[in-house]
């Protein structure tokens, strides 16, 4: 019995992995110190640290990881977000920030081995969406 192999399924577009991303944004994704200004109507709201190395479990390159001010200079906190191989900078999550909240310039972060120290139930719940996401939809653009 001869056995034909299927091909591989195209590896997922940037834009494909947003959306998946996107629609896998919820309250139980969002890291904690957020939580209290995460709704429906701010869906990025907190999630850049899970999505960002969601992004990096897909596309590699670098993490990128920023302070951010409030308008008084106090620290907000930090904001996480990806360059790309080849250069480009992916920001899914930069329309979270309010009036006065400022990205201060980034600085490249090596990802440590193993398991995020923070948000590491959030990341493992939105990487596990991501997937079914993407599987569902190379399923059924395959037939």
């Amino acid at each position: 019995m001869t056995t034909v192999a299927r091909p591989a399924a195209p590896a997922p577009t940037l834009s494909e992995v947003a959306a998946a991303l996107r629609s896998s944004w919820d309250r139980e994704t969002c890291d904690d110190a957020d939580v209290a200004d995460w709704s429906p109507r701010a869906p990025s709201r907190g999630q850049c640290g899970a999505t960002a190395l969601v992004l990096h479990d897909l596309f590699g390159g670098d993490l990128l990881l920023a302070e951010v001010w409030l308008p008084d200079g106090r620290l907000q906190g930090y904001h996480w977000w990806n360059r790309l191989p080849g250069g480009t900078e992916v920001d899914l999550t930069g329309d979270q920030f309010g009036p006065g909240e400022t990205v201060q310039p980034p600085r490249v972060v090596v990802r440590p081995v193993g398991p995020p120290r923070r948000c590491g139930a959030q990341y493992v719940l939105l990487r596990r969406r991501v997937r079914a996401r993407l599987a569902a939809a190379a399923a059924g653009g395959a037939g």
